[in-house]
This record gives structure tokens, C-alpha cells and sequence, in this order.
């Protein structure tokens, strides 16, 4: 399959998926979403284990913004110093979901948990943003960042709005965070990039997935010792945050692109 028949295919599941979800009626927020099996205050801290456990979003998107300012001047992990945007603004909102879902978790609500996902939607939107400018074209990835990022933040505040008149709708919220999910592995799968490592983010991928297994499980992990599932999916989330920030540390750019958004030469994961 050449890489214009890839495209094609990316292009079709796009549709395909968007149809899935918008087939569904509105989703409002499960009123239930709130009570998290872990209630214990300690310190003074009311749900301590679950806002405690935001620290390490913010030390690892701290760490990631200062490594990219350091990779972003030298050639080994992006070809031009712009190209690290993506990547910049990706660390940047991973820190302020561990200041944003901190908030949220000291008074659980709608209020308050629109703050812990305005930037985690612009998280997920900004490393699409940086799989579209590796693999599909570098100025149309670029281009396409901050209405993707504007795309994610308005996916949040429509859930939000929606939710306060009585009818709230979270499949656009849902589109933000899954599509990148899904479509970002595939894209490494089918689409080759100038860079080494890019298989890693098979393995960011799979720790999101446990993040959200342990999310669903709450109740029963915390029934089995002093730990919740909420708190093992903030410690996974951040794993995986880690985890792109160790692909960035550790490829090597291997190649030119051959033309603007044309073939490459090889195959690069």
C-alpha cells in the first residue's frame, strides 16, 4: 500500500469514526463521575491521595518544557527549532492538568472539573498536532495545531455549557481525547517519519489504556489495599506523559523528508 492509499485509509476511519460517535444521542456527564472510592482526608487535604497524586503532571511537564527548549536548539530530536511547538504546547498543558485536576479534586463538580480538562484536551490535541507535522506534512501539522488545540478547549467548554442548561453533550469532549488516542499509533503504523523511536508512543498509548482501566476500576482497586484506581490513573497518566518526553530525549533524526508532505524515503518508525 503506497503512502497515498495510507492517507486515503486514515482518512476514511476519520469519517468512519466521527459518524460512530455522533450516531449517539448527547451524552451528559454520569452525575455518579464525582464519587471517587478514595474519600480520606489527610493532612487536611480533602481526597488527599487523589490531588497529591497531580504532583507528578506538573513535574514531568515542567521537565518536558525545559528539555525542549534544550532539544529544540540543537538538531538531534527536531529539524527545526519550530518544529518542537507541538511538543512545547503538549508539556505545557500536561502541566497545568496537574494544577487544573488538583483544583478539581479538592471539590469534586462540574465547576471544577472543567479546569482539569481544558488542558488535558489541548494535551491530546497538540501531540495530533505533532503526529500530523512528523508524518503526514510539516506545515500543514504546524498550521493545523492551534485550531486542534482550539478544537479541544471548545470541546470542553461545550460539554460544560451544555451540561449547565440541562442537556449536556460530551461527544465532542469524547472526539478530543479518544481520537488522538486511536488514530496517533495508527498513524505511526502506516506512515513513516524522519525520526528513530517513534514506535514508543505504541507503549504511551497502552499506559493511557491501563490509566483508564485503572479509572473503571476505582472502587474495586482501592477495596483492595490503601490505593485507589483514580490515584493509579493520575501515576499512569503521568507515566505516560514521561514516557513521549523519553521518546523526544532519545531519537535521533535520521532523514530529510523528500518534498513537502511527499514520500520518504525508507521506513522510519
Amino acid at each position: 500500500m503506497n503512502r497515498d492509499h495510507r492517507l486515503r485509509l486514515l482518512a476514511c476511519l476519520t469519517v468512519a469514526f466521527w459518524t460512530a460517535v455522533f450516531l449517539q444521542a448527547p451524552i451528559a456527564q454520569d452525575p455518579a463521575y464525582h464519587r471517587f472510592a478514595d474519600q480520606r482526608t489527610l493532612l487536611g487535604i480533602p481526597h488527599c491521595l487523589n490531588v497529591v497524586s497531580n504532583l507528578p503532571f506538573l513535574l514531568v511537564g515542567l521537565w518536558g518544557l525545559r528539555t525542549l527548549f534544550r532539544l529544540a536548539a540543537s538538531e538531534q530530536a527536531f529539524q527545526r527549532p519550530v518544529d518542537a511547538l507541538p511538543y512545547q504546547v503538549l508539556f505545557l498543558s500536561v502541566a497545568l492538568v496537574g494544577v487544573g485536576s488538583a483544583w478539581y479534586h479538592l471539590d469534586p463538580g462540574n465547576g471544577t472539573l472543567v479546569w482539569d480538562r481544558l488542558p488535558m484536551s489541548a494535551a491530546f490535541m497538540a501531540l495530533l498536532g505533532a503526529a500530523l507535522a512528523e508524518r503526514v506534512d510539516r506545515r500543514a501539522g504546524l498550521l493545523a495545531l492551534p485550531p486542534l488545540v482550539a478544537f479541544g478547549l471548545f470541546s470542553v467548554l461545550y460539554w460544560y455549557f451544555t451540561e449547565q442548561a440541562g442537556a449536556g453533550d460530551l461527544r465532542y469532549y469524547i472526539v478530543a481525547q479518544a481520537y488522538p488516542v486511536v488514530f496517533v499509533p495508527l498513524m505511526v503504523r502506516l506512515l513513516p517519519s524522519p525520526y528513530t523511536r517513534g514506535s514508543d508512543l505504541y507503549g504511551a498509548a497502552v499506559i493511557y489504556g491501563l490509566a483508564k482501566v485503572a479509572e473503571i476500576l476505582d472502587p474495586s482497586v482501592y477495596a483492595g489495599g490503601w490505593i485507589s484506581g483514580h490515584t493509579c490513573k493520575h501515576l499512569l497518566g503521568a507515566l505516560g506523559a514521561w514516557w513521549v518526553l523519553r521518546m523526544l530525549r532519545n531519537r535521533r533524526l535520521v532523514e530529510e523528508p523528500q518534498g513537502r508532505g511527499g514520500d520518504r524515503r525508507g521506513r522510519v518508525d
